[in-house]
């Protein structure tokens, strides 16, 4: 095993978590809005769904994507479709009410498979770093530290929203961070368009 290439997926993988991102920046607004406790499903679907997505795509059905590139581009339209919708409820939804409630737990794991930031970074994952041990176990070690890096990130976004509670006790000012919130989730998109 490799152990610098190791350190630099872990590098990698820090960075490409907690950097902001559609997940991030809903998961957020969930904390805010839903409280820590609510949004716990919404963590483990991303955390979980998004390492089962790096395991399945390290172990072959990355190979289906470039025997057919139309289906990437399907994904990519779809994912930009689905993140305008979740923009516009996140831009539109005030202070939780009765009812109501986060991104579920099988919700939150399907958007991975379109979400535009998860691709590139199981695409980096699995090209860039794929020989950190002899495979299939550099697919379980990416796996795994996928798992563990995504759900601190996860965490620490969903806790800094539900940090923001006390701050923003008006309706008016939920709604106005819940815009800002749908403006960058909106703003994500850009990277995943620049090159069409």
């Amino acid at each position: 095993m490799s152990q610098s290439l190791l350190y630099a997926f872990i590098i990698f993988a820090l960075v490409m978590f907690f950097t902001p991102g559609p997940n991030n920046i809903m998961l957020l607004s969930s904390g805010l809005t839903y409280g820590f406790r609510r949004t716990i499903p919404h963590i483990a679907g991303i955390t979980i769904g998004f390492a089962f997505m790096v395991g399945a795509v390290g172990l072959g059905l990355g190979t289906v994507f470039l025997a057919y590139p139309i289906l990437q581009t399907i994904l990519k339209y779809a994912g930009a479709a689905y993140l305008i919708y979740l923009a516009a409820v996140i831009a539109f939804s005030g202070p939780a009410k009765p009812g109501e409630g986060p991104m579920t737990f099988w919700g939150a794991a399907m958007f991975q498979w379109i979400n535009a930031k998860g691709w590139v970074i199981v695409i980096g994952t699995i090209t860039a770093y794929a020989a950190i041990a002899q495979f299939p176990l550099n697919i379980a070690i990416q796996t795994l530290i996928s798992l563990l890096v995504g759900t601190v990130s996860t965490v620490v976004w969903a806790l800094f929203g539900t940090a923001l509670r006390p701050v923003l006790t008006s309706e008016r000012l939920v709604r106005a961070f819940n815009i800002v919130m749908a403006l960058l989730l909106l703003a994500s998109l850009y990277p995943v368009f620049m090159d069409a």
